[in-house]
This record gives C-alpha cells, structure tokens and sequence, in this order.
C-alpha cells in the first residue's frame, strides 16, 4: 500500500483571529475555536505555491499557546489521500495555518477531517470538524424530478392546481435564527466592526437589524441576544437598575411584535442567548417573554424577570419545558451543555425543549454584504453527539452575526415548512419547528426533503418491515448534488451515527428491532452542504 503523502503546512498569521477584521475575542467569546478557510470546490490542478486553505485557531489564555492540529482529506471511498499534522504556537490568542493543495487528483467529492486539541490534563479540548469538497468537476448523482416547494418569493402560481395527493402542502421560509444587536454585544457598525462589541454601546438595535433582514431577503430574523448583558455588561455592573434591564428586554418583544405588524411578510423574532462559553455553552430560547437571569446589582436585586442558575442546564430545561419555551444548541462543543452528570447530556425535559442544533455557522464577526464569507464552522460532529444522546433535535444553519450585516455574511439559511394553507407567523414558525419540518442550507435557493415510508422528516413513527427513505432536492440556482449520505444512529448509543453504506436518492432498508435516527445531507456540485431534519423510527421485530 502506497504511502498517504504527508505535506508542509506554513504558519502565515498569527496574533489575529479568523483574519484582518477581526480582534483578539472579548471575555464571552474567549474559547477554544477552529475554523476552516476553504472553498466548497477546488480545480483538480494546482501549484504548491497556493495556500487555498486555512486553519484559524483561537484560545483561551487558560488553555495555553499550542494547538496541535490535524488535517486528512478523503477520498469518496473514505480512504485518506492527502495528510498534514502539526503545532501552532498563538500569538495574542490566534494563529492561522494554510496549506497548500490539491494536485494531483482525480475529480470527485472529497471530504476534509480536521482534528484539533488544546490543553491538557481535565482540562484539555478536542474540535473534530468535517467539510467536504468539491474537487475538479464531480459527476451528477441521478435525483428523480422534484417540483420545489412554492417559497414567499416564489410562491405556487394562483392556476396552478393544489398539491396531488402524495405531495407536500408546505411552503418554504428562510431566515437566520442566531445574530445581535445593541441589546447586547452586536449591531456594530460595518465600517469599523472588528468583532463583539461592549455591550449596549453599538449604533445598531433590533428594529434596524429585521429591516436589514427584510429588505435583503431573509423571511424572518431572530434577534438573540446574550441574557446576561442587559445590565450593560459582560460581568456583574453593581449599580445596574433591574427595571431598566427587564424593560429593555421587553422592549425588544414589544418590537418585534410591531415590525411584524407593520411588515406582515416578514417574522421578527426576539429572544435571549442564554448561558455563558466557559463552563457552559450558548442556547437560544426562541419564545420566552421572561428575560432569565443570575446577574444582580450591589443591592442583591436580580437584573432579571426570572432567576436561573449560571451553568446548570438541566434546571433550565425544566423550567423550558414548563413554561413551553423552545430552544436551538448553539455552536455546540463536545463540553458544554452539562446535565445529568454529563457533557451533552440528555434529560426528558432538555428533549421536550430543545428542537434545533446548528450544525454550521459562519463567521461570527464578518463584516461580508455580499454572502461570501469563506470563513465557517462545523458542529455536526458535536449535533451527532445531542442526537445520539436521544434529543429529538433538527438541524439549523446561521449566523451568530455581531456587525450590522443581519443574515447577509453567507448563503447559509436554516429553513422551515409552513402549511400552504397558513401564513408565517410566530405561531406557524413555532408549530414548524416543534413538528422539526425544518432543513439547514448553505445555499438560500436550494431545498432538501426526507421522507420514510411516505413520513415526513421530523416525524417519530413505528415501523414494521423494510423502510423505504426517499431523498429529495431542489435548486432555483441550477445545482447538481455531487454527493448524498444517509446517517443513521441509535439514540442511547454513542458513537453509532454512520453512513448507510449504497445509499442513494430512494433507499431501502430493514433496520434492526429497536430505536434509529436518519437523516440526509446532500453535497452539491460547488460544495454547499444541506441537511434535512431526522427521522425518528422505533422499528418493531417481526411477528413470530
């Protein structure tokens, strides 16, 4: 067996993290990051002399100045084909490693794996990130014809006849359900935005960035914003008054609501980002009108409407599931999220509560108007984990944007089904992603539907005999798929999530007595990821 070529990897920036416009990370977005600079399709050729790839590494003083890190490329058979390995040394917190690559090669859809670590002991962290590749021109997957479901811009056509029976009566909306404003630590201006902003103190609020939305395309926008700022900043400030903290946060409900009104085809959507990075991890609450918090003045008054402990995930996601509050896992690390003795850990009441986990983000602190920003982040590995788990969670792709450019950095869009027969409102958006009739893209103009046995990705059914999964793509931009993997998993088993070996756009199988997941991810010809919702199956044995 011929030996993987181990190639050179050059250092080319350190003391600037993710690039030129963006700053040593404040004290809430100090963490251990990785992200991958790469395009989604590369020429089949090239010179060792291009870097088309980078590694930007942030990290925490507390972690060190080392990242070892580790980078294969895989070929469509799952062999490695190309291998780099190395150290980075931070300065200022970051550093950026490119390498060259990817000649010669054949052309096909391959798949970056990128391992990185820091620390050591207790103390130390893993990032596994997986991207795939277009590389040279990848042959087109045979897909059965697909009519895209009707979207608000391009909606079904009055003549047309209503949905046949066997087709889906949902419209498709777009938008980004991660971003700030200055209710916290976002709305900086593009001019001189360079990454969070102290809190309260940017020129941008949520009326400014859902008009943003609107006016570039996006069919709603949420506004979340970090819950323990609304005292005006990133610590404990002793002489914040709690009137003012809750009211601002209302404020903004009481906003959302109003654009909304006034703009009946857009949602607005207001909420919290609620935890902290270290020690913990950020979630999105979609719904709450209560502003929850630990934060109190010198007086011992909470600067907040409800207390709630700092870090301890399983009381709050009891209170969610009280209280009928929904929650998305943001940029989720292997880590965070800990409850029931564990990290990423399950509890009924976290599964009745949490529905979404973003499985990618782009740049946080892009300052990027035209969706182009080639800095991103994966966290399927880490979703892969929540479900495995046995939470009942769809995928979401966004933003997390800080500067004043709402939903407009990348392509990327998670995306919801509404009924045809209903309009996008706060009510129709919640009931979407509690049934999980939700799908993540990196492409706004494209479309993913999974169904099993004619059940709706999303649905959790049982089944007897031979389960048939049907995998449908759309694309307004002309995309082939290059690429298409159906994973499944066993909620409770860890480690079991894996690609179904042959599949393709109609596969059938007869899954084991007992519990699985499935979903899809497609990979298009320019190498733009989608992601359907799972399908829940409890698949019964057979009669004796």
């Amino acid at each position: 067996m011929a030996a993987i070529p181990r190639l050179s990897a050059m250092v080319i920036v350190a003391g600037l993290a993710w690039g030129g416009n963006c700053v040593a990370a404040q004290r809430e977005h100090s963490e251990f990051e990785v992200v991958l600079e790469a395009p989604g399709r590369l020429a089949a050729g090239g010179t060792a002399s291009e870097l088309p790839v980078r590694m930007h590494f942030t990290l925490p003083a507390a972690l060190g100045r080392k990242v070892g890190w580790r980078l294969e490329l895989v070929d469509p058979a799952g062999k490695t084909v190309r291998l780099w390995r190395g150290a980075a040394t931070t300065r200022g917190g970051a550093a950026t490693v490119g390498i060259a690559c990817c000649s010669p090669l054949p052309a096909g859809v391959y798949q970056w794996r990128l391992r990185a670590e820091a620390g050591s002991g207790r103390g130390r962290e893993v990032i596994r990130q997986r991207w795939d590749v277009a590389l040279g021109g990848p042959a087109a997957l045979a897909m059965p014809a697909f009519s895209p479901l009707p979207t608000l811009r391009a909606p079904r056509r009055a003549s047309a006849s209503p949905p046949a029976a066997g087709d889906l009566p949902y419209t498709v909306y777009y938008g980004n359900l991660h971003s700030q404003t200055s209710h916290s630590d976002g709305g900086g201006a593009l001019d001189h935005c360079s990454g969070a902003q102290e809190p309260q103190s940017a020129p941008f609020g949520p009326e400014d960035a859902y008009d943003y939305a609107r006016r570039h395309g996006l069919d709603f926008l949420m506004t979340s914003e970090h819950n323990h700022m609304y005292d005006g900043s990133e610590g404990s400030n002793p002489s914040a008054d709690p009137a003012r903290a809750t009211g601002l946060y209302h404020s903004g409900i009481s906003a959302a609501a109003a654009y909304t009104a006034a703009h009946p085809d857009f949602l607005a959507i207001y909420g919290m980002e609620w935890g902290v990075i270290s020690g913990g991890g950020h979630l999105n609450i979609l719904n709450s009108p209560e502003l929850l918090g630990w934060e109190r003045n010198g007086s011992s008054a909470l600067l907040a409407d409800t207390a709630t402990a700092k870090g301890d995930y399983g009381a709050l996601y009891t209170l969610m599931r009280e209280r009928g509050w929904l929650g998305q896992f943001n940029h989720p690390k292997d880590n965070q999220f800990r409850a029931g003795g564990s990290n990423l850990g399950y509890t009924e009441d976290g599964d009745a509560a949490m529905a979404l986990c973003e499985v990618m983000n782009s740049n946080a602190f892009s300052v990027n108007t035209s969706e182009t920003e080639s800095r991103r982040s994966n966290f399927e590995d880490a979703c892969q984990r929540l479900l495995e788990a046995g939470y009942h969670v769809a995928f979401a792709s966004n933003q997390d944007n800080h500067c004043a450019n709402w939903g407009m950095s990348y392509t990327n869009r998670t995306a919801v089904l509404i009924p045809e027969a209903s309009a996008l409102t706060a009510t129709t958006f919640l009931d979407a992603v509690r049934a999980r009739r939700v799908f993540a893209t990196m492409d706004k103009q494209a479309q993913i539907i999974l169904t099993a046995n004619g059940r709706l990705m999303g649905e959790r059914f049982s089944n007897s005999g031979p389960l048939t999964l049907d995998v449908r793509h759309a694309s307004a931009g002309g995309k082939q798929v290059a690429a298409l993997a159906i994973i499944e998993g066993v909620p409770g088993r860890p480690n079991s999530a894996s690609p179904l070996p042959g599949a393709a756009a109609s596969t059938t199988i007869t899954p084991t007595p007992g519990e699985h997941l499935l979903y899809a991810r497609i990979t298009q010809d320019d190498g733009t990821l989608l992601w359907s919702a799972p399908v829940w199956v409890s698949q019964q044995a057979p009669p004796p």
